[in-house]
């Protein structure tokens, strides 16, 4: 056995606290998800019980989850998500990933500054920008529209950062060798660069995918229309300022939301380790 080896292996007492440390902060971090999909289950009378069971004393979840596909157009919010979703990542790969070979492979005057107002850009949250991207959504008459949904993301400057450090990971003879071939800069992107950092590229679907399924601040700005209204925005019907919160429908309708993200997860969690871990080593 090598030395590095003895090392890096814990003892049993620390591999114990380790794990029950992790498994202490994962059920925090369940508790809420555990408790939305009890909630969706029960009926009005047992949801504000001070006594708390997972399961429910009379089983309400098929009134609640048909209320909840049926009282408002879910399927259509979840429709206009993924249309959103699809729209924002296929743009966010088409911006980001020549500009992270750019910074990643290419010498020109000025590439770390631009490097650099990149990282100021994954400093700045996104509703700071709100309302300058109100009004030229407002000027470019596109408030209300798919459009408004899609083109503030246009540009993520994490994407650009986290294909950047995966194709400073690729050797340079791999880049030399296909200039030698004959391929332009805009071809070895898409046919060299990308296709070897797919974990990086799913790692980031998944980052983007999560992120704009969710929003509901910038929707909440840019849309009126039911019709174009994506699942965090739609679920607020359920929200009453005369009769209350109907809670039931409104955790079901939340589950059915989150549900298909935890699908996505679960399915590609080994290339999003892989692609976030990518590039942390040269």
């Amino acid at each position: 056995m090598s030395a590095s080896t003895s090392t890096n292996r814990l003892s049993p007492p620390a591999a114990i606290l380790r794990h029950a440390v992790l498994l202490a902060t994962g059920a925090l971090i369940l508790v809420p998800f555990v408790w939305m999909a009890s909630l969706s289950l029960k009926p009005p009378g047992e949801i504000f019980r001070a006594s708390f069971s997972f399961w429910p004393a009379q089983f309400y979840g098929v009134e609640n989850y048909t209320k909840a596909l049926t009282e408002v157009p879910l399927p259509r919010y979840m429709g206009n998500g993924l249309v959103v979703c699809v729209l924002i990542l296929g743009v966010q790969i088409l911006v980001c990933a020549p500009c992270a070979y750019a910074l990643a492979k290419l010498h020109f005057l000025g590439r770390d500054l631009l490097f650099g107002l990149v990282l100021v850009g994954l400093l700045l949250p996104h509703q700071v920008l709100s309302l300058p991207l109100f009004i030229l959504g407002y000027q470019l008459g596109i408030l209300n529209t798919y459009a408004a949904l899609v083109f503030p993301y246009v540009v993520s400057p994490f994407g650009i950062f986290l294909f950047r450090q995966f194709f400073k990971t690729i050797p340079d003879d791999v880049v030399h060798a296909a200039r030698l071939d004959g391929l332009s800069e805009i071809a070895i992107v898409w046919k060299i660069m990308v296709p070897m950092a797919l974990p990086a590229v799913i790692a980031f679907s998944i980052f983007s995918v999560v992120s704009h399924w969710n929003d509901l601040f910038w929707p909440l700005i840019a849309v009126r229309d039911q019709s174009l209204m994506p699942p965090p925005l739609g679920i607020m019907a359920f929200k009453n300022e005369e009769a209350g919160n109907d809670y039931g429908p409104l955790m079901a309708a939340s589950t059915l939301v989150v549900l298909p993200l935890l699908i996505a997860f679960l399915a590609a969690q080994k290339w999003f380790v892989e692609g976030l871990t990518g590039g942390a080593v040269k």
